[in-house]
């Protein structure tokens, strides 16, 4: 609270959209891949080696092209027609219907990716800490939300590009410390650990023998890129951060870089995953079968130090923070000039800012009641349902002109081809024995936007297309 009233001074609604457009590159860069990471990879990613390896490497490797796709074909658009909401590109291509559609599928797609990733850390708090003070889950998430409402309130995306900085850094920080605990009980010098790692069955990087399987390679590597595009490129929540940059050549170096930092930042974690299973086989400890609980675990039975609690809390704490606060900026921006088209109201700004914490609180709630996967399968697997219809919209405005459907058949199209998509992957397994990865948000997009292009006819001519 304190960097961040610090960071903004006299905030205002340019400062709460926009930053004032005076972020460094580097610390937009730097906080992005916390918010990026979030308290998915800090638990989720160490405890996928047990079952897949590091083959999600494979999926990082993908991230490259696709933040370079983002910094050189979508940043300069964004630039250049000077945008607050990317959505906006919709309305200047498609019409106003086309652009509150995108910002409609956006509040959708972010609340659920949002909400997703809080529950988590909700979850591990909750048993850390919640349950000896009897408080219930919904007690847990509304505080951790007041926290960011309180720090966020004034400044927006101008403070949260300072604040994840410092998120970023406690989160990484937390597993370099806990891999350093695992290496002093084991009596590991760094390049033990190394060897470990290199010679455990569980650093298998590569899946090619079976392209039906849901992380054969080139499956997962093509899903990185076009989930990359998606899930920051079209995604107000991590655009909205780039566009504090003073420049589109500081933004496009900043999505660089962040690009290339992803891959040993992800390393990072795998490798953790890969020691503490190991540690846990020589010392005959019992893990959960689940790999999302492996290591919140591993840490609350003091295996591992009286410290390392304390050190894992701090690191999910700051997790949590990456991903609300952001989230709940995109979202009030968005909603505020997209929806309702009253980006100079600060009164307004401030009721609906208050509102998303609350709906988000919500969202938390029911995915409570609903969960059952690993959290980060959890996330991608919603990506691919709900910005498929995002990446379709954006990609049909950009390669046509022509017409656009009315506004009820944009909503229909964006509910009804995820629908179908579902329906799809039920049957394609047993029917042919084929399952669907992250592939399926492509095939997602290319639905929406083969249907924009079918009904686009019953549209008047002179719809908007520039």
């Amino acid at each position: 609270m304190a960097l961040s009233r610090h960071a903004t001074g006299h905030a205002n609604n340019a400062t709460f959209y926009r930053g004032n457009r005076r972020s460094p590159w580097w610390a937009v860069a730097f906080g992005m891949l916390g918010a990026s990471l979030s308290g998915v990879t800090f638990v989720s990613v160490p405890g996928m080696v047990a079952t897949q390896g590091m083959t999600y490497m494979q999926m990082c490797l993908g991230f490259v092209p696709g933040y370079l796709m983002v910094a050189f074909v979508l940043l300069p658009v964004y630039y250049r027609l000077d945008l607050t909401s990317i959505y906006t590109y919709l309305g200047v291509r498609l019409g106003s219907d086309a652009c509150r559609a995108g910002a409609a599928v956006f509040l959708v797609s972010k609340f659920a990716g949002a909400s997703v990733r809080l529950f988590l850390v909700c979850v591990i708090l909750q048993g850390m800490a919640g349950a000896g003070f009897r408080l219930p889950m919904a007690a847990t998430a509304a505080m951790l939300l007041l926290m960011v409402w309180l720090y966020t309130r004034r400044g927006g995306i101008g403070a949260i590009v300072w604040t994840d900085c410092l998120q970023t850094l406690v989160m990484l920080l937390s597993v370099v410390l806990i891999v350093a605990a695992v290496l002093q009980r084991e009596g590991w010098s760094v390049g033990d650990a190394v060897r470990q790692v290199a010679e455990s069955p569980m650093s298998r990087l590569w899946q090619t023998s079976d392209p039906s399987a849901r992380n054969y390679l080139w499956k997962q590597f093509v899903s990185g890129a076009f989930i990359v595009v998606v899930m920051t490129g079209l995604d107000q929540d991590m655009m909205q951060k780039n566009l504090t940059c003073r420049t589109l050549r500081q933004s496009q170096t900043n999505m660089v870089v962040n690009g290339l930092l992803y891959l040993p930042v992800n390393l990072l974690f795998l490798s953790a995953g890969v020691l503490l299973y190991t540690m846990a086989a020589r010392e005959g400890i019992v893990l959960p079968a689940k790999g999302d609980a492996m290591l919140p675990a591993l840490v609350g039975s003091g295996e591992l130090g009286d410290m390392v609690p304390y050190v894992f809390a701090l690191g999910v704490a700051a997790a949590a923070f990456s991903s609300a606060d952001s989230a709940l900026t995109a979202l009030t921006t968005s909603f505020c000039v997209d929806l309702v088209r009253r980006p100079a109201d600060e009164a307004l700004r401030r009721r609906v800012h208050a509102a998303m914490c609350v709906a988000m609180w919500l969202f938390i709630l029911l995915f409570d009641r609903l969960s059952g996967q690993s959290v980060i399968d959890a996330v991608y697997t919603l990506a691919s349902y709900t910005y498929g219809p995002l990446l379709g919209l954006f990609a049909y405005a950009a390669l046509s002109k022509g017409r656009v459907p009315r506004a009820w058949l944009l909503y229909i199209i964006c509910i009804f081809v995820p629908a179908a998509c579902y329906a799809l992957t039920r049957v394609s397994s047993s029917l042919w024995g084929y399952s669907f990865g992250y592939e399926l948000l492509l095939v997602n997009a290319c639905l929406v936007a083969v249907c924009l292009w079918l009904t686009g006819w019953l549209v008047p001519a002179g719809t908007a297309a520039g």
